[in-house]
């Protein structure tokens, strides 16, 4: 399989230039940023004999008691509050995470500091620079998750292949192993990284948060449609655009770049780098491997993120029929446009996991059969200009159940219309009461609110799941 246990090699020619555990012995260590990714490093430096002190902006009477037991159970020292970094002084080694942004005020003066310079690493960083087996990154600016799962898949299905034939490498037998993590992993990266090998696969899925500070790329880089977001937190475009380049800009000539060159941003951070160049692109042909109508995903933009997947499937050389049925079998990810069930030849979806008027247009766009739309929820402050003219362009919506305190101005947002509107309900019980009335035979009920949850709902994920819960019990 793709390259084998030679990247164990590589990976030692350039291990010695970074920190090892041994070098944070004896040292100030902080965590700048508590959270499921906080709670890995800490576990993980703990594990190898390094105290560290937790800080984080939010303060201590915000969090809950769940989360304030967690911490204590770690047995470390924390700071917490809006100026907590502000007490970095004398500390030599940080791991930031992805939500701290390195260019804050009092981060920078540690790090210029003239007297002691602290070093500002992170858990991705860290992990980069560690790991012996083989990493296949993931970033876009839409569709890292599904892609990054969903080439999780294949390799799953592909490898109990290779280690039933005990196929040798340098004489030896492999027992390779697929892990997925990043964003869309349950497990983070520094829990598996003790037990990592060469051989071995992890799929990574990628932030620009996380990829802004990396000074290695991933063997397989894989970059998606790459538009604008998170300018709340980079400066511009320019430097979001600059943190994703990480994905590429430091691959070897035995490195590969699967790119969507579709978008110019995308094919722009392509280039960079000396990795062997793979692009696709809305029009690549899956015809040799697959048939679109037998996948389970829907819309176009899923269709991007599955050929990307190919792609990688085909570099790691794994056999077309292996590739067709892990994607076939593919659902796609929880509360992300996700098939349910089939009642009385009504087909329903949760895609609970759209929060703003671009996804629930992808959602819209991705049906021919008779749509009933479920919109609405709490405010994110979002301009429902462009999707109520994708309504009004629709020809097969058949209805829609407006819900929450949006409702009004999604209406809005509609104007004159012959579709039949539905609005009122105050609970997921009497949506439903609202599609018993109107849905039928053939007909696709989507949940894909373009807003937030909270009113009706705790979260997105209750939303989801109150939504599934009803369509099972029917």
């Amino acid at each position: 399989m793709f390259l084998q246990a030679k990247y164990g090699k590589i990976y030692n020619s350039f291990k010695n230039k970074y920190l090892e555990i041994k070098d944070l012995q004896g040292k100030l260590v902080a965590i700048l940023g508590y959270g499921m990714e906080g709670n890995a490093t800490a576990a993980y430096l703990l594990k190898h004999g390094i105290k560290p002190v937790l800080f984080d902006q939010r303060p201590w009477k915000d969090w809950d008691e769940i989360e304030k037991s967690e911490i204590k159970k770690l047995g470390v020292n924390f700071i917490f509050g809006p100026d907590a970094f502000k007490e970095l002084a004398g500390f030599e080694i940080a791991f930031r995470s992805p939500g701290v942004n390195p260019s804050h005020p009092d981060i920078q003066l540690r790090i210029k500091d003239k007297g002691l310079k602290m070093i500002v690493t992170s858990q991705t960083k860290w992990f980069f620079e560690h790991c012996p087996a083989k990493i296949i990154g993931v970033t876009g600016t839409k569709g890292k998750g599904t892609t990054a799962s969903l080439i999780f898949e294949i390799l799953k299905c592909s490898l109990p292949i290779y280690r039933l034939t005990e196929r040798p490498i340098n004489g030896q037998t492999t027992s390779e192993k697929a892990y997925l993590t990043g964003n869309i992993g349950k497990t983070q990266p520094l829990v598996i990284l003790d037990d990592l090998k060469s051989e071995d696969y992890v799929v990574y899925e990628l932030s620009s948060f996380q990829l802004q500070d990396l000074d290695r790329s991933p063997r397989i880089g894989v970059v998606l449609m790459v538009t604008s977001e998170h300018l709340d937190y980079h400066k511009n475009l320019e430097e979001y655009i600059e943190a994703k380049s990480a994905i590429t800009k430091f691959q070897t000539a035995d490195d590969f770049a699967v790119v969507n060159d579709d978008y110019e941003n995308s094919a722009a951070i392509g280039r960079l780098g000396q990795g062997k160049k793979v692009y696709f692109n809305r029009r690549t042909e899956l015809s040799g491997i697959l048939a679109v109508k037998d996948l389970q995903l829907r819309g176009a933009h899923n269709l991007e993120n599955v050929r990307a997947a190919v792609s990688v499937g085909k570099i790691l050389e794994i056999p077309d029929d292996i590739i067709r049925k892990a994607v076939i079998e593919f659902k796609g990810l929880e509360h992300r446009l996700e098939f349910v069930a089939e009642k009385g030849g009504i087909k329903f979806y949760n895609d609970s996991f759209s929060t703003t008027p671009e996804t629930a247009i992808a959602a819209i766009k991705s049906f021919t059969e008779p749509e009933i739309l479920i919109l609405g929820g709490s405010s994110k402050n979002s301009d429902f200009d462009s999707l109520g003219k994708t309504i009004n362009a629709s020809t097969n919506i058949k209805a829609l159940v407006l819900i929450g305190e949006e409702a009004p101005k999604i209406r809005q947002a509609i104007g004159a219309t012959r579709l039949n509107i539905i609005q009122g309900a105050k609970s997921m019980p009497e949506i439903f009461e609202q599609i018993k009335a109107v849905a039928q035979k053939g007909d696709a009920v989507i949940l894909s609110p373009a807003c937030a949850s909270f009113g009706m709902f705790k979260n997105y994920k209750d939303r989801g799941e109150q939504f599934k819960k009803m369509v099972l019990g029917m």
